[in-house]
């Protein structure tokens, strides 16, 4: 076993420098042979980061540098996390996801199989040599567990340069009940030795607008200082208040202050405070903020947040124009991919050059803080249509990312597995508190449960499974910060219940968009539930991925046709409930049923595989068709009038989901043959054609007219996905009694709100000709 020094970041951020008899036996190559070998050192660098990844660095000859990521892959992470002391890799990170370096760049074009026992076994094009920026800085995500023989006990060496990983705000106030989040008090900022606070000598706007995009917050405002200081002076220990009203002490004076950190120089623009200019106290200094006091920050929650009328007033005002940016596809609020409305078309936004700076503009612009991630390589799913933008170049200071710099897109420079993402610091809510799991095989699994009372009386409970599903549950699982909902249970009586048997909240009723099971409507007191028992409460299997369907609107255009077919054709179709109910009336089997045909293909865009509800023991067997219904309702099909009258309907069952067709680079999972496995793989799409049975909507007792075409796509919600707003498709078409235009097909949450009126205001055809 040879030696190798390691650095690497506890979980306080104090950055050791250790060595330890780890790594993999090389018997085949000579020690003395290995160039630099047991001189190099390496470290984890970067933020916002866990003490298991970051950008890798390494130092040679003295010198501290970094790797490029050409050709970067996993195996060469793997011998990266090696030599930093850990088993294995787990990922790896590329365009500076950790924040640019400096100095050299050591590697480039850095390729390992995986097995070497150190770097300077790997191929590169040289120490030193390399044509790349920082802009290209690799990074790693090690397994966060030791190689045998590391212990902490190894350090050699201690380097004080601190870094603040985590900020907070104490309330300088405590009022008896005080509401989360908390936007204003005393900065705190963790350091080895616990919290510490912030010295405001020097304290700028600048510096407070950081801090709050740290907390979630995407502005601040300025603090009542006379307030604190008179805090600060006060000597008179307060005794509680009697009568009405909460109670309330001075928390500044009964604790003395305990700074850690003075000199903090922001500009504004810097997504966290690590990047400010400061400085730590050292351990030894006896006169720490002479004459100063607590910084204190005072921070503007964003819309989802404002709990008063009071915050609302301070919010930054919406950006006018038709410009707007949206989130698509995460789990969480302030996380997915990045939209922009342009000419009232949404579109997506190319992740060349995406960084942290453009994402915290992003985030800031929707009401959150600064971004935690810039997500590259549609980590959040894969849009459809347009991408609007590409290269876009932000210096943060930007009110919306319509404002900064970006290169007009060509079908040639981007695709949509490019697609942008983020995730943006939220405040603290504590609302996961207010919920847990119980009885399931892991943590994300199990039998509802949730707190109700007040302090001092706070008891759990059970919820009623009556009417629990799909967007029940994908309220709960984002809620307990796990992810989509993957299914909603309203039988668990093969979980154990424990202790707890109350049932506590019924008629539970989510829209799925809700942070919190509160904010669902429900029963008041008292309780009901149709069937009693624990055996009937709700559950939940979350997940951190989920599929994601999306119809491609512009084959239904390209496709749809008019078919008079014969009645004794249609004894199948009939069977399944696809013709109007007209039908059942008519000389069978004779005359027709007039059928508005199209064919349907329906894309994979999430990061989870769509699979049907039921397992195939319970799929049901059609005799007539000769073939399994793994789902009974998996598309809706209407006319509408223009104000949204149904005048006609059909559906859909999934007789086969399987997979079609594939991207260039995915393999087929799902064929219906010989009773196969069912389902749509990410990246693939299913196509039900025109001439299949049940593949129309029966309009023959249709009047002539202008019409609104709806195809919905799982329209009960039986099976879960990360984004149900663009399950319905919209066409206008025109029906003269004979022929049908179809036109305008989209998807429904692809327009601007006023492109919609105008849809939906559609006067219809003076003749044939389409414009």
């Amino acid at each position: 076993m040879r030696p190798v020094s390691v650095w690497y970041y506890c979980s306080w951020g104090l950055l050791l420098l250790c060595s330890s008899s780890v790594g993999s036996p090389s018997p085949s190559i000579d020690p003395e042979k290995k160039v630099g070998s047991q001189g190099l050192r390496f470290r984890l660098a970067g933020f916002p980061r866990k003490p298991y990844e970051g950008r890798v660095e390494i130092q040679r000859a003295g010198e501290w540098g970094t790797i490029c990521d050409d050709d970067f892959t996993l195996q060469a992470a793997h011998v990266l996390c090696r030599e930093l002391g850990f088993t294995e890799a787990t990922g790896w990170t590329h365009s500076a996801k950790y924040g640019p370096g400096t100095g050299r760049i050591w590697l480039d074009n850095l390729s390992c199989s995986g097995t070497e026992g150190s770097v300077t076994e790997c191929a590169s094009r040289g120490w030193g040599n390399s044509d790349c920026t920082h802009d290209e800085d690799a990074g790693v995500i090690c397994k966060d567990q030791r190689l045998p023989g590391f212990s902490d006990s190894n350090v050699i060496e201690v380097d004080h340069h601190l870094q603040v990983e985590e900020v907070r705000l104490r309330p300088a106030v405590e009022w008896g009940r005080r509401p989360l989040p908390v936007t204003e008090g005393l900065v705190e900022v963790r350091l080895p030795d616990g919290w510490s606070q912030v010295c405001d000598k020097g304290w700028s706007a600048h510096n407070s607008h950081v801090v709050c995009g740290m907390l979630g917050f995407p502005g601040e405002k300025r603090v009542n200082m006379a307030f604190y200081r008179k805090i600060n002076k006060s000597k008179v220990k307060h005794k509680p208040r009697v009568g009405r009203g909460p109670s309330k002490r001075m928390l500044a004076q009964k604790k003395q202050h305990s700074f850690g950190l003075h000199g903090v120089a922001c500009v504004g623009t810097e997504a966290h405070l690590s990047l400010c200019s400061l400085e730590f106290y050292r351990a030894n200094d006896t006169s720490r903020c002479s004459g100063g006091s607590p910084a204190v920050v005072s921070c503007v929650p964003g819309p989802l947040y404002s709990t008063s009328t009071g915050q609302k007033k301070h919010q930054q005002p919406k950006p006018q124009g038709e410009a707007r940016v949206r989130l698509k596809g995460g789990a969480h609020p302030g996380e997915g991919r990045v939209e922009v409305l342009k000419a009232g078309t949404w579109g997506t936004v190319c992740d060349r050059k995406w960084d942290l700076q453009a994402a915290s503009v992003v985030c800031r612009e929707l009401g959150f803080g600064t971004a935690r991630e810039a997500l590259s390589g549609a980590r959040m799913g894969q849009g459809m249509g347009a991408i609007h933008l590409s290269e876009v170049r932000c210096s943060g200071q930007e009110p919306s990312l319509w404002k900064c710099p970006s290169k007009n897109i060509t079908a040639e420079d981007c695709s949509h597995n490019q697609d942008a993402g983020v995730r943006c610091n939220l405040p603290y809510t504590g609302v996961e508190t207010k919920i847990r799991l119980s009885g399931g095989r892991s943590r994300y699994e199990g039998r509802v449960e949730v707190q109700i009372g007040v302090p001092g009386h706070l008891r759990w409970g059970l919820i009623c499974g009556d009417d629990w599903g799909t967007l029940e549950a994908m309220v709960a699982c984002r809620q307990l910060g796990l992810g989509y909902a993957n299914h909603g249970l309203q039988e668990t009586w093969y979980w154990d219940s424990g202790n707890v048997t109350e049932v506590v909240m019924s008629g539970v009723r989510c829209t799925g968009s809700e942070l919190s099971l509160n904010q669902c409507a429900h029963h008041s007191t008292p309780i009901t539930c149709k069937r009693t028992g624990t055996r009937f409460t709700a559950g939940v299997i979350c997940s951190e991925t989920a599929s994601d369907l999306l119809l491609h609107s512009a084959l239904v255009q390209e496709t749809a046709y008019i078919e008079d077919r014969p009645l004794h054709m249609l004894y199948c179709a009939a069977e399944e409930n696809c013709l109007a109910s007209s039908a059942r009336s008519a000389n069978w089997p004779y005359g027709h049923r007039r059928l508005l045909r199209f064919s349907s293909q329906i894309h994979n865009l999430g990061r989870a595989d769509f699979r049907p509800k039921a397992g195939r023991h319970s799929w049901v067997w059609h005799e007539c068709h000769g073939h399994y219904h793994s789902m009974d309702i998996f598309t809706h099909y209407d006319i509408l009038t223009p104000n949204g009258t149904k005048v006609a309907e059909g559906h859909k069952a999934s007789f086969c989901l399987e997979d079609t067709e594939c991207q260039e680079d995915v393999s087929k999972r799902y064929e219906c043959a010989n009773f196969g496995e069912q389902g749509i793989t990410v990246g693939c799409w299913d196509l039900y054609r025109h001439d299949i049975d049940c593949q129309w909507i029966d309009i023959t007792d249709v009047k002539p007219g202008n019409y609104i075409l709806q195809v919905v796509i799982n329209p009960n919600f039986e099976v879960a996905e990360s984004d149900f707003t663009n399950n319905a498709m919209k066409c206008n078409c025109k029906y003269d009694g004979h022929r049908i235009w179809v036109h305008n097909c989209h998807i429904g949450d692809a327009f601007s709100e006023e492109a919609n009126r105008r849809f939906e205001r559609y006067p219809g055809q003076t003749s044939n000709q389409i414009v």
